[in-house]
């Protein structure tokens, strides 16, 4: 029951900070933050992803050019162009690196604004900090493991932030329904996104890339949405008016 626990845990916290702060701020900034803030949520989302933590800057990045190239030969991750979803998770990790570590000339629209810790992500994308939390991970696993099967869960937990991004940008590039008919694959993987935290409403985001809420109907709520307009009337961050319209 513990690993279970431990498990969820990383998996819906991992998916809380990818969402709400690589995808909705650092790409597409639809709310505002204080340094200090922003200093403190780069922490939590090492803390949470651990060994598979992803830059701000690589995640935001690549993620506009996603959207500015979906379902092309530019696009960094497409299920039109890569023959099956491991081929399309390696090449995404090859441009994830190069942009991260600037080993590839970006167009400026790509990266006005995003955020970057250089010292800190340098320590966090560091082949010594994976490995603390590969021996925290293993070690947590044999003390608390009580059945065999429970170590199935173990590769989820040592790569989940890979995980969440294919099941957006395969699955929900293949699979599901649309809201609104447009010149890309993106689908809505989930009537009511209880998984993903509102990432499944791939379609819908593709249609309002600026808005902070990715549902759309009456049933199509979104967790983390949710969870932003409460940290923006606690004053933590602050919303754009822009981002609250659809």
């Amino acid at each position: 029951m513990i690993i279970i626990i431990f498990v969820l845990v990383l998996w819906y916290g991992g998916l809380f900070f990818q969402s709400f702060f690589l995808h909705r701020y650092a790409a597409h900034q639809v709310f505002t933050m204080s340094k200090t803030m922003e200093r403190i949520t780069f922490i939590l989302t090492w803390f949470f992803q651990g060994s598979s933590y992803l830059s701000a800057y690589g995640y935001g990045v690549m993620h506009r050019m996603h959207h500015a190239y979906t379902d092309t030969e530019k696009d960094p991750h497409s299920p039109s162009y890569d023959d099956n979803l491991f081929a399309m998770m390696w090449k995404t990790k090859t441009i994830y690196q190069d942009i991260n570590e600037q080993n590839i000339a970006v167009d400026a629209k790509f990266t006005k604004n995003v955020p970057q810790w250089k010292s800190f992500d340098a320590f966090a994308s560091s082949r010594f900090s994976r490995l603390l939390w590969i021996t925290f991970y293993i070690a947590f696993f044999a003390y608390f493991t009580t059945a065999l099967w429970q170590w199935a869960l173990l590769p989820i937990a040592l790569l989940m932030a890979p995980i969440h991004g294919v099941i957006i940008n395969w699955f929900g590039h293949i699979y599901g329904y649309v809201n609104y008919k447009m010149t890309n694959t993106s689908k809505n993987l989930f009537h009511f996104d209880f998984l993903m935290m509102g990432e499944g409403y791939h379609n819908n985001h593709h249609k309002h890339a600026s808005s902070a809420n990715f549902g759309v109907k009456w049933h199509e709520v979104d967790v983390t949405y949710l969870i932003i307009r409460v940290l923006d009337f606690l004053g933590f961050i602050k919303l754009k008016a822009v981002a609250i319209k659809k």
